[in-house]
């Protein structure tokens, strides 16, 4: 079963990056390798979910429901959880049925999730009372995770991604911004580091809201850094591939060009520009996702 044996044998190793900026800036940058934790729960979601598989398989509410896209890594994820943990899953996919399938749709369904495609329409709606009741009288018992976890639970969930690495004593944590779960629960479990988040999305103009929505203090230190989405959410150019595949070569470390290429872009960009103080000893968070890099036409990346 997933969960405590997982947990117990969990081990996210911490990497050095290359250096590419001068020397007397006197700043180091590590990061914290979680999508190589696991071929096929990588990433911040297992953390995410951890506590939401604890509450179905300690119920008898015995599946999951949650949301997402054609391409979500979190639809992903929550269906290879709940078939390892012997749980029932269902997704709810945003747009109509496609003539075919998206590689992580394939994923899902392999993995037993049962999919209900609503419209874009009906999408915005899944958080209202109306649509509850409905999910209610269609499917019982069931435990309800929100759209990328977001949630409270979720964010006590991705606080334990700091376990592996709070014994160095950062300056900084660095790590993308989509539902800003993962950004909230690495605030709550901050001491004196400050946290900067890089939204993926644009116009993300309610992360405050969304940070008192899941109880995180005021006086914690935390940044968001809007300037680096590149258009919105898995918008990409070519200056954001090219500096994947840069990366890539000096650091041999894969990235997503939804997420994590666009944090590391963005935290490269601000060393050069002297935006952090010297000194400083940083650390990125790999949040996974490298299954969307699948979409991208072959030969695209250099891994």
């Amino acid at each position: 079963m997933m969960n405590e044996a997982f947990f117990k044998n969990l081990n996210a190793d911490i990497e050095p990056l290359k250096r590419t900026w001068p020397a007397e800036l006197d700043i180091s940058v590590d990061m914290l390798r979680l999508d190589a934790i696991h071929p096929i729960i990588s990433g911040n979601k297992i953390f995410k979910l951890s506590y939401f598989l604890e509450e179905a398989k300690n119920s008898s509410r015995k599946q999951i429901i949650t949301f997402g896209g054609a391409y979500s890594n979190h639809l992903a994820a929550t269906a290879f959880a709940c078939d390892n943990a012997g749980l029932k899953s269902i997704g709810f996919v945003r747009g109509e049925m496609p003539e075919k399938l998206s590689h992580t749709l394939k994923f899902c369904k392999e993995n037993k999730m049962h999919l209900e495609f609503i419209s874009r329409s009906n999408y915005k709606k899944i958080n209202t009372p109306d649509f509850l009741d409905k999910l209610i009288k269609k499917f019982c018992t069931f435990v309800l995770i929100p759209e990328g976890g977001f949630s409270e639970k979720g964010a006590e969930g991705a606080m334990q991604i700091c376990d592996h690495y709070n014994f160095k004593n950062y300056t900084h944590v660095c790590c993308a911004i989509g539902t800003a779960t993962t950004f909230a629960g690495l605030i709550k479990a901050s001491k004196e580091e400050t946290i900067l988040g890089f939204p993926i999305l644009k116009n993300l103009d309610d992360i405050e809201d969304r940070l008192q929505y899941l109880n995180i203090p005021s006086s914690k230190k935390y940044i968001t850094i809007p300037d680096y989405h590149f258009g919105g959410y898995a918008k990409k150019n070519a200056q954001l591939i090219s500096f994947m595949n840069l990366f890539y070569d000096e650091n041999k470390i894969p990235l997503d060009f939804v997420y994590t290429g666009k944090m590391m872009f963005g935290v490269n960009d601000l060393i050069h520009k002297n935006y952090f103080p010297k000194g400083s000893k940083i650390i990125c968070i790999h949040t996974g996702g490298l299954q969307g890099n699948k979409s991208l036409p072959q030969g695209t990346l250099n891994f």
